[in-house]
């Protein structure tokens, strides 16, 4: 059988593969693109229905590529953002193979080559790029269990309230998802309680930008990598009708019931941390840190802009914080159902080469692997902690193709 040859397969079409494929072009290297499913699917079925970007439309966005009919303030709805990849993959001609699922990837050492079985048949290529993203398995942990009666989903199977059947809901998750996902529930009229973890809440807008720019001139984004003294928490924040700062003891006075960390099940109740107190009051830290920052950058400055002394203003707790909730009893309370906002982990099962330490992470530097002609991108701190965002992935694809053009050159010669 006749094994076609390529110098360059990208897997994975989503945000990060596209990325890869205009800078690749750019470089006149010769690539394919493997879909398992179709043009950003995860945009498609993987998300709520309400969902918007995070991020203004200025600024999640690729370079070469605005949003159609649209002010830069605007925060895309997620049938918009599919269809402004749709759009950009015709805009570079991207060279995509959709339904094609990616099987395998072994490499031949002898001669510094890889084979690719695919659904489709096999592929020989000198490299390969890794771009099927962070969000590849979602998991939660085994807390409630499976026979008790109440239905469980993680978020990534979360639609919409109506969806879910009568009952009480109970979130588990004080991320992004897991704090729109409760509040849409709770304004739909369903009683919804929010179990609050660890976690960041930067302002929404400060001062008449918006945190992304705050992140930008406070060189948040660009950090190379975690801070060692801090805890590395999700982060709260929401573009969702226009975009509003996450605040979890607004969302309390408005109906939502918080709760601690969610610690463990037993005899038909579920127990929480004592700790619903202190997440609240570290994300109000990281809230007051983002203003001190962007406070002293304005006077280092000199910059003329408005006062804003009200968005310094802490909500006093809510009952359910000064007398905090540390178990519930599902029959009594009617919970129906668990929604579980607990992130995901990577399944890099189909790539069968040595570039990876004992707990699965790739090992690699700014997405070059340590082994010859392997490439990461799309992942959390990939560079810098804008990696996972849309405009970080497009700076990570130009670096990355910049190295597999040295490379092809270094063969050539």
């Amino acid at each position: 059988m006749k094994i076609e040859k390529i110098n360059t397969i990208i897997v994975g079409g989503g945000q990060a593969g596209l990325a890869m494929s205009e800078h690749l072009s750019n470089h006149k290297v010769e690539h394919l693109i493997y879909e398992k499913n179709r043009i950003v699917e995860s945009w498609r079925t993987s998300r709520w229905d309400s969902l918007v970007a995070n991020g203004p439309a200025w600024h999640d966005r690729f370079p070469s590529l605005d949003f159609d009919n649209h002010t830069s303030n605007y925060f895309a709805h997620k049938d918009t953002v599919v269809s402004y990849f749709e759009k950009f993959a015709k805009k570079i001609k991207a060279p995509i193979k959709c339904n094609t699922n990616v099987e395998e990837v072994t490499q031949n050492k002898n001669i510094q080559k890889y084979l690719i079985k695919t659904s489709q048949g096999m592929i020989e290529a000198n490299n390969i790029v890794v771009a099927t993203g962070a969000f590849q398995k979602p998991v939660f942990p085994s807390i409630v269990p499976n026979d008790i009666g109440i239905t469980q989903i993680h978020s990534q199977y979360y639609k919409n309230p109506q969806q879910l059947e009568e009952g009480s809901v109970l979130v588990v998750g004080s991320g992004s998802s897991g704090s729109q996902i409760a509040q849409e529930i709770m304004l739909s009229g369903k009683k919804v309680f929010l179990s609050i973890g660890p976690h960041n809440r930067p302002p929404r807008r400060y001062r008449e930008k918006d945190n992304v720019w705050w992140f930008g001139v406070l060189g948040i984004w660009q950090k190379k990598t975690p801070d060692p003294n801090v805890q590395h928490v999700t982060i709260a924040v929401s573009g969702y009708n226009g975009g509003k700062t996450i605040d979890f003891r607004k969302f309390a006075k408005q109906g939502l019931t918080l709760v601690g960390l969610t610690s463990k099940c037993e005899k038909g109740k579920l127990f929480f941390n004592n700790d619903l107190k202190y997440n609240l009051d570290n994300g109000d830290k990281s809230y007051l840190s983002v203003l001190d920052q962007a406070d002293e950058y304005i006077k280092k400055n000199n910059l003329n802009f408005p006062e804003e002394p009200d968005a310094r203003t802490i909500e006093s707790d809510p009952d359910c914080v000064i007398n905090p909730i540390l178990e519930i009893d599902f029959k009594k309370e009617n919970i129906k159902t668990i929604i579980w906002a607990t992130g995901y982990q990577y399944d890099f099962s189909w790539l069968k080469v040595d570039t990876f330490d004992q707990t699965g992470k790739p090992e690699h530097l700014n997405g070059v692997a340590k082994v010859n002609g392997i490439y990461f991108i799309g992942l959390p701190w990939l560079s810098n902690r804008g990696s996972s965002f849309i405009w970080g992935v497009w700076q990570d694809a130009k670096y990355l193709a910049e190295q597999i053009e040295k490379k092809n050159d270094n063969i050539i010669n």
